[in-house]
């Protein structure tokens, strides 16, 4: 039975690296018979967690009004959430960051999103595994304290330009995580 995926991208370069993979990953869980909600944050408006702590108090997600308010209700329903970006300067990208800030709301509002599995797929230019540390660390320790299984990472170093993903193995890594949902 196919699963509810939500994939969240962080790149605003529509023809980089990150979103080749994201586009393998999405139609290989599409192959599989999976339904692929996906969200790409660079292109939304979601503005940073205010602290107000009234997170599902109006009925929404967020008491202040932009994308996350479409983007929240996707992930209660999904079984499954894959987080897909480059590594910017050592870390999550911006474009992204705000959502997965925003994965408070969930807290604060009391929603049950527990036992949904999670992966990451993520690149960055530098050769050296550890560069993705800034991302792959806030990503296992968001599920942890989501209680969400992380089920997988594809994690490429080495491109920069766009299409340099398609001299690696980053599309082919992708397309088999869906395998793990």
């Amino acid at each position: 039975m196919g699963k509810k995926i939500v994939v969240i991208t962080g790149s605003p370069r529509q023809n980089g690296n990150s979103f080749a993979m994201t586009d393998a990953f999405i139609r290989a869980a599409e192959e599989k018979g999976h339904t692929v909600t996906r969200f790409d944050a660079a292109l939304r408006k979601v503005g940073g967690c205010h602290a107000c702590e009234t997170c599902y108090k109006t009925g929404k997600p967020c008491s202040f009004d932009d994308d996350f308010n479409t983007i929240a209700p996707a992930i209660l329903e999904a079984d499954a959430v894959v987080f897909t970006m480059p590594v910017y300067w050592y870390s999550i990208p911006g474009q992204i960051k705000n959502v997965i800030d925003r994965l408070f709301a969930f807290v604060i509002g009391g929603k049950e999103i527990a036992g949904k599995k999670c992966a990451l797929i993520t690149c960055c230019e530098e050769n050296d595994l550890t560069v993705m540390d800034g991302v792959r660390i806030p990503i296992e320790r968001s599920a942890a304290l989501l209680k969400w299984e992380m089920v997988g990472a594809v994690l490429i170093p080495g491109v920069l330009e766009a299409g340099a993903i398609e001299k690696t193995d980053g599309c082919k890594q992708a397309a088999a995580l869906a395998e793990k949902i």
